[in-house]
């Protein structure tokens, strides 16, 4: 079984699905030899690694390289944040997302902080066809900020949220 396959099987249970985030191939490392089924990213530990501020600071290609260090140490899944996928447009973050899953990313997570939620939408189209070019069946975690930023008033948040997740269900995400 492919890691992508591995990655999508973790997410169907029977078990939670924990996932432990590293931030270097070291980390990875020993998340992987305690027993972790998948090893994840956050951005903000990556960013931090390597002397950057989290939210979008960290260039992509350190980001790349990072996921490239950690895939070739580890055997199972490897999942990145990918922010709001380093760009505004939805056609970089496709490249920007393509470049990850060439460093041996077989997940994203894909969030839309402050932006438009139709851009996440965009971004989330541009990712899915990024993966199915590269021939990867890649896990695509589209996460909405609308509680996290207080987006919509708090009484409107729940619909808010549903409405969000599928319209980006609908868009390619994975969940």
């Amino acid at each position: 079984m492919s890691n992508a396959a591995a990655f999508h099987a973790l997410h169907r249970g029977p078990a939670v699905l924990r996932l432990p985030n590293a931030w270097d191939a070291a980390s990875a490392r020993v998340i992987e030899s305690a027993g972790a089924k998948a090893i994840a990213t956050s951005s903000a530990a990556v960013a931090w690694a390597h002397g950057y501020a989290d939210g979008h600071h960290l260039p992509v290609s350190k980001l790349v390289t990072t996921i490239s260090e950690i895939a070739r140490v580890v055997s199972v899944p490897v999942t990145a944040d990918a922010e709001g996928g380093y760009a505004d447009d939805p056609r970089q973050a496709g490249e920007n997302v393509a470049a990850l899953i060439g460093a041996g990313a077989v997940g994203i997570n894909l969030e839309d902080g402050r932006d438009p939620h139709e851009l996440h939408v965009r971004k989330v189209e541009a990712v899915r066809a990024a993966a199915e070019k590269a021939g990867v069946d890649l896990f695509i975690n589209a996460r909405t900020d609308v509680w996290l930023k207080q987006l919509v008033a708090a009484d409107a948040a729940l619909e808010e949220g549903i409405r969000r997740g599928k319209a980006l269900k609908a868009a390619g995400a994975s969940g």
